[in-house]
């Protein structure tokens, strides 16, 4: 484990027991450095659907050079995040949280805008008026960076089908009611409608059991 990460994972010292459980195993779970490596390490960078914040303190304690705004619908996540952001920015970081009702995406212009994991909870048409909003909202030369699950190999997805039904219909860690997990190249397609160039295409689950994927979109 990286410095940064040991850093960005002690923000959460003194919340509940589940919530530092919760952001150790998203950590293992999600290919978060692959992600980082393509936010620009300087501007504006927005992540739509932050949950407890994990992935903007991240990106905003790895580079000084980001100033991050997370929003999500879950307030209870964005009272764990503003935690950690508290501590993050005694380390010189630059980062913020908010709550904002589901689908809203605070106006820009943002040098990034960062989706990671919450398309599916949206059913198709929601997810590609969520990417069109998020284009919409970029600066010139702008990246909107997507990561989500792919539908390869099937054994990697319905493993995370069935994780993600306990988490989201039995467990309720997150909030939802439907999952609708579209092909990366439909999102792409979307990305593309949406007026962006689609730069990186590719999967990133190499060692994981889930089939993570990885797509950016440039203005």
């Amino acid at each position: 484990m990286s410095r940064v990460s040991r850093a960005v994972l002690g923000l959460y010292t003194g919340r509940s027991v589940a919530t530092r459980a919760h952001v150790r195993i998203r950590w293992v779970t999600c290919p978060f450095p692959a992600v980082a490596a393509v936010v620009p390490p300087v501007g504006r960078v927005l992540e739509v659907g932050c949950g407890h914040g994990l992935f903007s303190c991240y990106l905003a304690v790895a580079s000084s050079g980001r100033q991050v705004h997370g929003v999500d619908l879950d307030p209870d996540k964005i009272d764990d995040a503003g935690a950690a952001a508290g501590r993050a920015r005694g380390l010189g970081a630059s980062v913020e949280f908010a709550a904002a009702p589901s689908g809203a995406v605070p106006a820009g212009p943002w040098d990034a805008v960062v989706i990671v994991d919450v398309l599916y909870l949206l059913d198709a048409a929601g997810q590609r008026d969520l990417i069109a909003q998020c284009a919409a909202r970029l600066a010139p030369g702008g990246v909107l960076v997507v990561k989500e699950m792919g539908t390869r190999p099937r054994w990697k997805f319905r493993w995370n089908t069935v994780q993600e039904t306990l988490s989201v219909r039995v467990l309720r860690i997150t909030v939802g009611r439907d999952l609708t997990f579209l092909p990366p190249n439909e999102l792409a397609g979307a990305m593309r409608e949406a007026g962006l160039q689609v730069t990186v295409d590719l999967a990133v689950d190499r060692g994981r059991p889930h089939p993570h994927h990885l797509l950016v979109g440039r203005a």
